[in-house]
């Protein structure tokens, strides 16, 4: 056994819609966004991650770029194979590492069917593991917060990731309630996207709206230390021309609102079916916001205002879930919640 211990990597992965983390050895050794660059004639890789997603809406026909998972789940099998290997192999600067067998826990949407996990554990093992493990993802956040998941404690977890919004009540390590909807990240970009070319006439890409949601995104349309105003870049749908405007993260504010109520009734919804006792923690310990979602300036307060409850941004929420994923590797027999 302890040969085969000293041949069996482990990696922790998170695999999400918009960016893939790999912990290896308790580092976050690699994080790239979700996407692979293939060539149309031969269908061979051509770039992976950071590189692939310069190409993204700037490519020519023998190229054509993949995001293999959308809504959390993944949409391109083939695509979210040569991802997962291709991601593995960075994580020693693609020397070329001998490994022998490779143990994975990897996280997933509470909301997925049988059918979309099996796809996760199938794409794994034929990008090269012996041992898979499944872990949800609001449970690893909430491991990733340094939640103790284990106490009959409730505690309120919502993770805001690209594709899907992950909102559960964890007691006992375990969830007891949770609602999964298809309202994040990606969301809120087509929404600006649209909103621009509404409003201003202007066709932008999604990667410009994603630029556009990180440097003005609001969840208010007042906040105490606002962003500067952006200056946005696209083609003007009258002239057909490129042309410049400037947004202000109040019109931002304001077209994200519809989304953002979605994200707020699932809350609700959530609460509503919490039962009392748990109820009764969460009014102690409020919630806590993780993932990309979190960031969106003014959420916490307006997450606060909808449930009269205390919002608590984790810090670094991008990587909450991936941190928690790798304590459950390292905890592999200890943690019940793992799935085989």
């Amino acid at each position: 056994m302890g040969l085969f211990n000293w041949f069996t990597q482990e990696v922790a992965i998170d695999l999400g819609t918009a960016n893939t983390l790999i912990i290896h050895n308790d580092k976050v050794v690699v994080d790239e966004p979700s996407i692979v660059a293939f060539d149309r004639t031969t269908n061979k890789i051509i770039a992976i991650g950071r590189q692939a997603m310069q190409m993204e809406g700037k490519t020519h026909d023998n190229i054509r770029t993949v995001r293999p998972l959308k809504d959390g789940v993944i949409a391109d099998f083939n695509a979210a194979e040569y991802m997962i290997r291709g991601m593995i192999k960075m994580i020693n600067n693609g020397k070329g590492w001998f490994f022998p067998s490779l143990r994975m826990v990897i996280c997933i949407p509470s909301g997925i069917t049988e059918v979309e996990k099996r796809a996760v554990r199938d794409s794994a093992e034929i990008a090269g593991a012996k041992e898979v493990y499944l872990i949800h993802e609001p449970m690893a956040a909430a491991v990733g917060i340094g939640i103790d998941v284990e106490e009959p404690m409730g505690n309120m977890i919502i993770d805001i990731g690209g594709g899907t919004t992950e909102i559960a009540v964890i007691a006992l390590s375990g969830i007891v309630c949770d609602q999964s909807i298809r309202v994040a990240g990606d969301n809120f970009d087509s929404d600006i996207v649209q909103y621009i070319r509404r409003q201003h006439n202007i066709m932008i890409g999604d990667r410009t709206a994603e630029k556009i949601k990180i440097e003005v995104g609001a969840a208010l349309p007042e906040l105490q230390d606002p962003p500067a105003d952006f200056a946005v870049q696209g083609r003007d749908l009258m002239t057909g021309v490129p042309k410049q405007i400037t947004v202000s993260y109040t019109e931002i504010a304001h077209c994200l609102d519809k989304s953002i109520s979605k994200i707020e009734e699932a809350i609700l919804k959530a609460l509503e079916i919490t039962p009392p006792e748990l109820s009764a923690d969460i009014y102690q310990t409020g919630i806590y916001l993780t993932g990309g979602g979190a960031l969106l300036r003014g959420l916490d307060k307006r997450v606060q205002a909808k449930t009269k409850l205390p919002v608590h941004v984790a810090e670094d929420p991008l990587r909450a879930v991936v941190r928690g994923t790798g304590i459950a590797l390292k905890n592999i027999g200890g943690y019940k919640f793992l799935m085989q």
